[in-house]
């Protein structure tokens, strides 16, 4: 499943780059910090909650595009945890975790020359690697109702498929040949691990603020 999404991706954003076989592309890592939650109803008409945020680091391989001078696609293969530490009453957690393989495909904006702000935005897509409880206390949330369920044990078994809108903003500078960036950046997703219904209604938004470095190993001319 991972291998056969990576080959899509990878497929996708090669057509793009045959189009434009002289633009410049660049290759490099990602790195950083995640921070996700999830807002949530029990059941219908009751009010919606918000979980507290579960922090991680996310890492990652880009491969950037340039069609034109200020403007692009970029292509990651990423590592991110999501999840929600929920609270009750008493101050008690119950927390879960979720690895996944996430791969954004994103259009590429900058203003500026040597020192560049940009703005990127796309979807994602990807695939569970594993869950996991770190741990659970209660079983109802602070305002009476069922708390979020768990992930990690055995019969769960949640939904492996992942999809999403991400957008970022950030600043580079040119190092020669080279780039790096600092990004902020924010994503949604469509999709959900609940396959049983345990919930009637489920959101999780990821935010990240990461540093890139890329190297340029073709030049357009």
């Amino acid at each position: 499943m991972i291998g056969r999404i990576v080959l899509l991706a990878m497929l996708i954003f090669g057509m793009a780059m045959e189009v434009q076989a002289q633009s410049s592309t660049s290759i490099g890592v990602r790195y950083g910090i995640s921070s996700s939650n999830v807002s949530y109803r029990s059941i219908p008409a009751t009010p919606n909650r918000r979980t507290g945020d579960v922090r991680g680091n996310t890492f990652g391989i880009v491969i950037e595009q340039f069609f034109s001078k200020n403007a692009g696609a970029q292509l990651e293969v990423q590592w991110v945890t999501h999840g929600f530490a929920e609270s009750d009453t008493l101050g008690n957690v119950n927390e879960s975790q979720l690895d996944y393989l996430k791969i954004p495909l994103l259009s590429n904006f900058y203003f500026g020359n040597k020192n560049r702000f940009h703005i990127k935005l796309g979807p994602h897509f990807g695939t569970l690697l594993s869950a996991r409880d770190i741990s659970r206390t209660h079983e109802f949330n602070e305002l009476g109702f069922a708390a979020m369920p768990t992930y990690g044990e055995e019969l769960d078994d949640p939904k492996r498929f992942m999809y999403g809108l991400t957008g970022g903003v950030g600043v580079s500078r040119l190092l020669g040949r080279n780039t790096i960036q600092a990004e902020v950046r924010f994503g949604y997703e469509f999709g959900r691990p609940e396959r049983f219904e345990r919930v009637y209604d489920m959101n999780f938004t990821n935010l990240e603020f990461t540093l890139s470095y890329l190297f340029a190993v073709l030049k357009k001319p």
